[in-house]
Parts: C-alpha cells; structure tokens; sequence
C-alpha cells in the first residue's frame, strides 16, 4: 500500500518519517493513509529518561561525552526529561544516624557521586546543574577540583553544594539515589544503565549507547521534532541506493 501510493519523486525521506508531518505525507502521496498517525498529540509530555550512574565510571564518562549531553541540547527538555541519579554500583550500609557508602571506583567516587547529588537538589533547575554536572563528567576524576573549575565555567556557587556534599543533607540525599537504584525491576547490572519511560531492556540499552537521539525520536509521541526529521534524513543520505 505504501509503495503504490509515494509520490518518489518528491518524496526523499524512508518511509517511517512519511506520516512525521501533514507536509510531508503530502509531498509523499500518502496523507489519506497517514490521517490517524498525524493526530499525534500537541500535548504530549517529553520522554523520561533516567540515567542511573557513577561519577568515575569510565562507560559512564563516555555516554556523557558521545550520547547523553548533546542529545539533551539538541531535543530540549520539551522532549526529553532527563533524570539523574548518581550511585550506580555503590554499596550503603547504616552507621549510627548516617548512612556509609562504598563506592566502586573508591572514596573519590564516593564524593563525585555526592556533589552530583546536592547539585541536583540545591540547583533544581537543570539547564543549570546539567552542564555543570556534565563539565565534572568530562574531567579526570579529581571531584573536588573538578567541581571548582566547572562551577566557575557555568558560574554557579558551589559552597552550599559542598556543605551539603559534607553534611547530612548530602548523606541523606544520596541514601535516597541507593534506594531508586536498588528499586529498579529488573536489577541494574552495570552502568551506565538507562530507563525510558520507566522501562529498561537490554535493545533498549545497545540503542542508547549507540544512538540516544535515535532512541528518544522514536519514542516521542508528540510532533515530530525539526532535530528528529535532521537525523531521518542524514541516514536517508548515508545509505547506498540501487538505481
């Protein structure tokens, strides 16, 4: 059906993007078939997506670096509602009042993951302490320093960040990320590990780590994004077509 009704001459983009749009099913011959796709809903809320990490993990670094930050700019929070939650592989255990953490990659972990955290919830707002949280990410695995360096970039105050990194807020802060990660069904089993929309599969995963950008156009239920109909044109574009 979809064949015998392109236009190909004026239809470019593959056939999973034809409904992306009433402009351009028109321009693909194929609005009559794409009426119920294009009620996609003006409404619809952006995707959740949860990254459940650790601040020294070098896997987690990358995601960061080739995944994560740019597809976070490039969609906006519109589509993408990002949350973070900096634990991953550690273990708590109660002390006293106080919760203990042994953390993977050792105590400077231990102390990445509770900047991470207090930024979080003293910022509140995450075009704020993403890309602060982002620059720590990039950086060598020195947390202290590095956060000095990036709250000057992103000129944030990072003293209560740090009273709260050193107190109890930040110890109960972060006792609240072990409780979300060890709520997860099924159980993480490395990091970084992603959920969408509450849902983690390993496809899922492979796709993220892959191409994130990917993953969250084609889950988003809204209107098609400019950014998302950019990238079905770049594959269109890298495929090798018979004449």
């Amino acid at each position: 059906m979809w064949l015998s009704g392109a236009v190909w001459g004026k239809c470019d983009l593959p056939s999973s993007l034809w409904c992306s749009s009433g402009d351009v099913a028109k321009q693909c011959g194929v609005y009559d078939q794409c009426r119920d796709t294009l009620r996609r809903d003006p409404n619809a809320g952006p995707v959740n997506l949860t990254l459940y990490m650790e601040s020294l993990c070098p896997d987690c670094k990358n995601f960061f670096a080739s995944q994560l930050y740019d597809t976070w700019v490039a969609l906006g929070t519109s589509v993408l509602n990002l949350t973070l939650v900096p634990y991953g592989n550690a273990r708590e255990t109660k002390d006293g009042d106080k919760w203990k953490f042994e953390c993977q990659h050792g105590e400077q972990e231990c102390i990445g993951n509770l900047i991470e955290t207090c930024a979080i919830a003293i910022i509140k707002d995450i075009n704020i302490y993403f890309p602060f949280i982002n620059c720590i990410e990039s950086k060598n695995g020195m947390p202290e320093k590095d956060a000095e360096t990036c709250a000057a970039k992103n000129k944030i105050d990072l003293e209560p960040i740090i009273q709260c990194a050193n107190g109890p807020m930040g110890n109960d802060l972060e006792h609240q990320m072990a409780l979300k990660t060890d709520a997860l069904n099924p159980p993480h089993q490395y990091v970084p590990w992603v959920t969408v929309n509450g849902v983690h599969t390993e496809a899922m995963e492979k796709e993220a780590e892959q191409s994130l950008v990917t993953l969250i156009c084609d889950t988003y239920k809204g209107p098609t994004p400019k950014k998302c109909l950019q990238l079905a044109e770049q594959r269109r574009s890298s495929r090798c077509y018979t004449n």
